[in-house]
């Protein structure tokens, strides 16, 4: 059981990144005393909107993986799909690349230029990577692994390495073309 929430405790981590990551799309004019951006009214409803779709399909697939399954599910794959919905919801698109180590799963090999060249930033120590094309605003940015995601992506027997492990998640909401 503990295990079980350890796990749904790091869906909710996992999407509030998610949440963070999505705020700083958000239209920003000075700085507020509190350090909060202010916005108008009408991005604050979207936001709230689209963080109330993001606090639902967390809430789904934590139900979902975590207490119908007899199974583990990793955090990981679970916030996939999150993804997923949030897509169909909003089209914005999400996803997990391998930064410097292997991936774990086929889909999560970077594959677009984009991807590649996110991966190389987000492994040269850059927290975030961004680019404008195609209708989209993409942003790849750090995760950092902790030990027990690095012993599985660079093996069991491998040993600690000796410098920090990434993975990157990779953003991309559509955009008006000006």
């Amino acid at each position: 059981m503990a295990l079980r929430l350890s796990a749904c405790l790091g869906t909710v981590v996992g999407a509030t990144g998610v949440l963070f990551a999505l705020h700083a799309l958000s239209a920003v004019s000075a700085e507020s005393p509190s350090g909060e951006a202010p916005v108008s009214v009408a991005t604050a409803r979207e936001k709230a909107k689209l963080m109330h779709n993001i606090y639902e399909a967390t809430l789904d697939s934590m139900h979902h993986h975590f207490f119908r399954n007899n199974r583990a599910t990793l955090p990981a794959r679970a916030l996939e799909d999150v993804f997923a919905e949030m897509e169909t919801k909003s089209k914005v698109k999400t996803k997990w690349i391998a930064v410097n180590t292997r991936a774990m799963n086929v889909d999560h090999e970077p594959k677009s230029a984009f991807e590649k060249k996110a991966a190389a930033a987000i492994a040269a120590g850059k927290g975030e990577f961004e680019l404008v094309e195609d209708g989209y605003y993409h942003r790849a940015a750090a995760i950092p692994l902790a030990a027990e995601c690095v012993r599985c992506h660079t093996g069991f027997f491998a040993g600690a390495p000796k410098s920090p492990r990434f993975a990157g998640l990779v953003i991309s909401v559509p955009v008006t073309k000006k």
